[in-house]
């Protein structure tokens, strides 16, 4: 008996395998010696492991059928993956999918008449079922299990109108989970968009009009050379990786230190209260953009993927940071890539010819103070938002182990 079997279920309630419940042949046929032109195919792209469900399935013409459509299925079929187990790529066929045909990469589980469909497609996305399946596979050059390892698997099966009673339970709790999902989501994405409508309040808005302008490249050292540091190897200094820089511009997580013997001449210098602009994709596009504060004597070393903006007498760090965070001046940047895809970089020539507004200092730290205070606001929402939907996230894996341990 395993330790699973171990486990107590409800009276009613048996311990039985899918191979069982589960029709043994479900039926193939070859789309290629059919009279029709095309036919409907469902592959593992055609399956999303976040909805669980059947996606854009593949109108393929007959004549080019894949080697794998050979699978029939039908309405109320529970499909499920064998390759990367660990996924969960599952999903049950609609009606409007019988009678089509799908890859020989799933497990076709058809009930016979004393298991639920639905209680057996809630199965299989439980975390038990995943984990079984996904122990079958560790240390397997291909992450894959197979049919007859699908349908080994135990389920625990009370009687049928408690099946349904449970189903129709997980039904509605689901429903209100993702009611609940939508809901955090769409406010997630409302405070995401919040720091854009802030910056562009400022640097579009009435009041910049009337501020003079100037090419950055006039208002910043862009790149400055590195000087001569007489210090001995075993001094300590600062290094900043890429890692340590959080995106949307909301700081750095935490600036490394390194002996000075190890910075190589490559890597980006800069000092206290210089302006970091990462030049690469994905991170420009991600806005891992900082202000270089607390580093050791002044001065720091990083990612040779950074461009480095040191402002002059007439404009303060984080006037110029909030400025290059702006999503126009990101789209801007993307514009001007050079290099191949996958090493593309934002020219150190394109910062210089953008055109900043220049309103006075007293006013620059007026407006860069309130700016600090929307965003850690936004930041504070964000992350309590970002929380909550990762409790919500949490709560099928617990509605479904309650549901199959009985406790619903």
């Amino acid at each position: 008996m395993t330790d699973m079997m171990r486990r107590p279920l409800p009276p009613g309630w048996r311990w039985v395998r899918l191979g069982e419940m589960c029709e043994e042949h479900t039926g193939t046929r070859d789309p290629r010696l059919e009279e029709k032109q095309e036919f409907v195919y469902v592959d593992i792209t055609s399956v999303d492991n976040v909805s669980k469900c059947i996606f854009n399935p593949k109108v393929l013409p007959c004549a080019e059928a894949p080697s794998r459509a050979r699978q029939v299925i039908y309405a109320n079929d529970v499909l499920v993956s064998m390759t990367r187990p660990n996924l969960n790529a599952v999903a049950m066929v609609p009606q409007d999918l019988d009678n089509e045909i799908c890859s020989t990469g799933f497990c076709v589980l058809r009930c016979r008449e004393n298991l639920n469909s639905t209680y057996l497609f809630a199965f299989v996305q439980s975390h038990e079922f995943v984990q079984r399946i996904s122990d079958l596979v560790k240390g397997a050059l291909y992450p894959a299990v197979t049919d007859n390892q699908i349908r080994e698997q135990l389920i625990p099966l009370p009687p049928l109108p408690e099946q349904q009673r449970i189903v129709a339970i997980l039904s509605e709790q689901m429903a209100a989970i993702e009611r609940a999902r939508a809901a955090t989501e769409s406010q997630l994405e409302a405070a995401r968009a919040l720091p854009a409508a802030y910056l562009r309040a400022v640097f579009n808005g009435p009041e910049a009009q009337q501020w003079p302008r100037a090419w950055l490249g006039e208002m910043c050292e862009i790149n400055p050379a590195r000087p001569h540091l007489n210090r001995a190897d075993n001094v300590i200094t600062s290094f900043l990786p890429m890692a340590a820089v959080e995106e949307s511009g909301r700081g750095i997580a935490r600036i490394a230190q390194r002996p000075y013997g190890e910075i190589r001449k490559g890597y980006t210098y800069f000092a206290e209260g210089d302006v970091l602009f990462a030049k690469i994709t994905p991170c420009m596009q991600n806005a891992k953009h900082a202000v270089a504060r607390d580093l050791i004597d002044g001065v720091g070393f990083g990612s040779t993927e950074f461009h480095v903006l040191r402002p002059k007498n007439e404009i303060i760090s984080e006037w110029v940071h909030q400025f290059v965070l702006q999503p126009p001046v990101l789209r801007a940047a993307m514009a001007h890539f050079t290099g191949a895809v996958g090493q593309q970089r934002v020219p150190d020539g394109f910062l210089a010819t953008l055109e900043i507004p220049l309103p006075s200092l007293p006013e620059q730290r007026r407006i860069v103070a309130i700016l600090s205070e929307q965003m850690a606001a936004v930041e504070k929402a964000r992350q309590a938002l970002e929380a909550q939907l990762d409790a919500i996230n949490r709560l099928p894996a617990t509605l479904l182990r309650q549901a199959f341990n009985g406790e619903i």
